[in-house]
């Protein structure tokens, strides 16, 4: 397998085999556009710039002609001719056994060829619509990451030489692995016996002082003398758990909150079940945000409280401060949100999902009552990443035979949730198919009319320049729906490891500005890179509104609200 035969019949097998996959990739190509335009089969898209893609066609054939050549006429003692490489990044074929051997280096190159062209030909196929167009991005990618060499045995020189290597056993644990992971029914991203949720994972102390059908109210134990006068609620995301913000005492946010001297409350919801799965948008505001946030205050004794929203966390608490703004009450003094939409005019690639047909169906099948299963969100999210959190897996896993290492992120990013299929339904519609949050009054939430405009409180925005669940830009526009001073912080990174950038680590960088200006890219010009964690800038940023300090309280809860047990508590460890 060293050495690649020089005959014609070798270089005509392999351009054969290229023009194969060429016609597949042509074919649904063909598919998406038509399904997009809704035209029927066979029938030109109007507009398409014939000249274009004729010398995209003629660029692709003399492409893989000077690859075949190179090949041909590569001297048996030299290294393979590179006329195409991978993206930065893409660590698919980086194994010596892709280079050592013609034959798959001519199959990663080729499958690198293809995959250019094909992208290269969504982008000039003539589709009006924007959200089509993205649509057609998407599933070009998925197309091309499932189609690599690297995913396939036939094809994959480093399954061959571990199998080698092994003498067969990795053959062997491969299937294990994958027998295994039918079972589970997902892909094991990490080793799931290295961790345990109250143990190794959400482990800082504390105690759930309030429980309702939807969610536990965990208040953590003070780490200093004294605290701010004012407690301090964060509001995570419904579609998964809370512990990204409590991970392991190193990358805690919660605990780096408490060791700042705040009474720290964090809102644990529920693994939904058949019986909850009546639930709405509205309950996740009044049984969920606005009754944790009453009951932060009545054990404090404190007339308002700092809030962080995380995520979709941040849209369910910046809509509840708007319902609670519309009756009069102002129960928060400040307002921070990590990695948030309040404007989904570009939701990033979740966006280009969400079309009027898919939220039809939503609201026809689940709408009214039933269950989004975890496993279906999981698979979502995991194909905005396929080749990172899907294939890469796939490779190691099964064809290698591999164990994945212990990693406490991909642990809880497989700890899966599932969601009341009315809230889903609702919140697709309204947040991202036709983006009602953002007008003045367009909403009804709890019996109001809901204007993010009268949320006057101090606001914190952080976004992660890297994020594609959340783009940054978007994130940027919450700034004008405000109806107070803002600071916005872009950290580096993505959606999660931006947020979770811990200070005692002090790693990568975030960019600060004084502008004001409501355009995302003029702010970022302006603005200037800081080394380091933002944890810090934040830290100094919210103690202007603690409201004093006082004599860190020498119990959790309060007479009204006893402690029921001690933090996590059960509802995080409930499975999907």
């Amino acid at each position: 397998m060293s050495s690649i035969p020089n005959s014609d019949a070798a270089l005509k097998s392999m351009q054969q085999a290229g023009e194969v996959l060429m016609q597949g990739f042509g074919q649904l190509l063909a598919a998406q556009a038509q399904n997009a335009q809704g035209t029927a089969p066979g029938v030109a898209f109007p507009g398409m710039d014939t000249e274009a893609l004729k010398s995209l066609q003629q660029g692709w054939m003399a492409r893989h002609q000077q690859l075949w050549q190179a090949m041909l006429n590569k001297a048996p003692d030299q290294p393979a001719p590179q006329v195409v490489s991978p993206e930065p990044g893409d660590k698919r074929f980086s194994g010596l056994a892709w280079s050592e051997s013609p034959i798959y280096d001519y199959l990663r190159q080729a499958y690198l060829l293809n995959a250019d062209y094909m992208r290269q030909t969504v982008e000039i196929t003539p589709v009006a619509d924007g959200k089509a167009k993205d649509r057609m991005r998407f599933m070009t990618r998925q197309i091309i990451d499932a189609l690599a060499p690297s995913n396939f045995v036939a094809t994959n020189p480093e399954f061959v030489r571990t199998a080698l290597d092994t003498q067969g056993e990795s053959i062997r644990q491969g299937i294990q692995n994958l027998l295994a992971d039918l079972e589970k029914g997902r892909i094991s991203m990490t080793d799931d016996a290295a961790f345990e949720v109250g143990s190794n994972l959400a482990n800082t102390p504390g105690a759930v002082v309030f429980e309702n059908a939807l969610f536990q109210l965990i208040q953590y134990s003070p780490l200093t003398e004294t605290v701010a006068r004012r407690p301090f609620l964060l509001v995570p995301p419904c579609i998964n758990k809370f512990y990204i913000l409590d991970l392991q005492p190193e990358n805690s946010f919660v605990r780096y909150a408490v060791e700042q001297g705040n009474t720290v409350f964090m809102i644990s919801w529920r693994n939904v079940k058949e019986d909850l799965g009546q639930l709405t948008w509205d309950d996740y505001i009044e049984q969920g945000v606005l009754t944790a946030l009453r009951t932060v205050n009545r054990i404090c004794g404190s007339e308002q409280s700092n809030v962080l929203g995380f995520c979709v966390g941040g849209t369910l608490l910046a809509s509840a401060l708007a319902v609670a703004c519309a009756r009069g009450e102002n129960p928060a003094a400040s307002l921070t949100l990590l990695t948030t939409l309040l404007d989904f005019s570009d939701a990033g690639e979740l966006g280009c999902l969400v079309d009027e047909a898919s939220v039809a169906t939503r609201e026809a099948t689940i709408g009214k009552g039933g269950l989004l299963r975890g496993s279906e969100l999981a698979s979502v999210f995991s194909a905005l990443r396929a080749n990172d959190l899907i294939w890469n897996y796939v490779v190691g896993n099964y064809l290698k035979g591999n164990k994945p290492p212990a990693f406490d992120l991909l642990y809880w990013n497989s700890d899966a949730t599932n969601l009341p299929g009315p809230f889903l339904a609702w919140y697709l519609r309204n947040m991202y198919l036709e983006n009602n949050l953002r007008v003045p009054g367009k909403l009804e939430m709890c019996g109001v009319k809901a204007d993010l405009g009268r949320i006057d409180m101090p606001a914190f925005l952080f976004a992660s320049r890297e994020d594609h669940i959340v783009p940054w830009q978007t994130s940027y526009l919450g700034r004008r729906l405000l109806g107070s001073q803002t600071t916005f912080v872009l950290g580096a990174s993505g959606h999660i490891a931006g947020p979770i950038n811990p200070a005692s680590k002090n790693k990568r960088s975030y960019w600060l500005s004084d502008s004001d200006s409501a355009v995302a890219d003029n702010w970022l010009a302006a603005s200037t890179e800081v080394k380091g964690s933002w944890w810090p800038h934040w830290t100094a940023w919210l103690k202007q509104y603690a409201d004093g300090e006082m004599p860190a309280r020498g119990r959790l809860g309060s007479a009204d609200f006893p402690p029921i047990e001690p933090a996590p508590g059960r509802y995080v460890k409930e499975k999907a």
